[in-house]
């Protein structure tokens, strides 16, 4: 199968760092039109710079500001054909007791995780339906499917929610022609977030997760990469409201 995406314009979330890098350049050395967003804007600037792509810093929590975003980059570029929201991620929090976690906490991870989500297919919706065609793809996590190993009940909440608005998000724009799938990512030491969790298991515990993935190995963000270029592609066309596990096969 030959994936590409010459003249296809992509927004991908989440690009400062990891799995969204990761991301930007797969689609990109698969001839797409890549912007590449994230709130980090040192990171993401020093990012794009490196891989010849357009920056666009953005909280995706603020509405206006994706909408505004997404209307430049279609008005820029005449279309918009692929979103993928890698932004998310549990901002800097750590599991607690239920008791210990403040509204502000659990308000803060659903803004990046669910909220933006929403707002930035909201604002794609247009430019996509004109063109009576998209690709929505939302990195979820296995979290979204079964407890977070993070132990954080907002990520884990957030990430549910994210599953079930993808399933809503393909019903609504399908007719259009834009398809809306998810990816649930196993564990992958991607950012400092997640290397500090890896950290934090010592090695039994490293051992033992890794011997639940039937693939004994850990995930690459170049694996999950892999895996939103082909949902993103034409061969992907009758795929949508699915939710994609790509961790290795696992065990619990």
């Amino acid at each position: 199968m030959h994936i590409r995406f010459d003249n296809r314009v992509a927004l991908v979330t989440g690009a400062a760092q990891g799995i969204g890098q990761a991301i930007a350049r797969m689609l990109k050395s698969a001839g797409a039109d890549v912007v590449a967003s994230d709130i980090d804007e040192a990171r993401l600037v020093s990012f794009c710079a490196q891989e010849g792509l357009a920056a666009l810093p953005l909280d995706v929590g603020h509405r206006a500001a994706v909408q505004q975003g997404v209307e430049a980059i279609a008005a820029q570029k005449g279309r918009l054909d692929i979103l993928v929201h890698a932004a998310g991620g549990v901002r800097g929090q750590v599991g607690r007791p239920i008791e210990e976690v403040s509204e502000d906490d659990w308000r803060a991870i659903f803004a990046a995780n669910v909220d933006g989500a929403f707002w930035l297919a909201q604002a794609a919706s247009a430019p996509m339906r004109r063109n009576s065609y998209g690709r929505i793809i939302m990195i979820a996590s296995g979290a979204g499917l079964r407890p977070s190993l993070t132990g954080i009940q907002a990520y884990t909440a957030a990430k549910h929610a994210l599953v079930g608005l993808t399933k809503q998000l393909s019903q609504d724009l399908g007719p259009s022609g834009v398809t809306c799938n998810a990816i649930a990512p196993g564990f992958v030491r991607s950012n400092p977030t997640t290397e500090r969790q890896w950290q934090s298991y010592g090695a039994e515990g490293q051992a033992r997760l890794v011997s639940s993935i039937h693939a004994r190995r850990l995930g690459t963000a170049e694996d999950i990469a892999h895996a939103v270029a082909f949902l993103a592609s034409d061969q992907a066309a009758w795929i949508s409201g699915q939710i994609l596990s790509v961790d290795g096969g696992h065990s619990g």
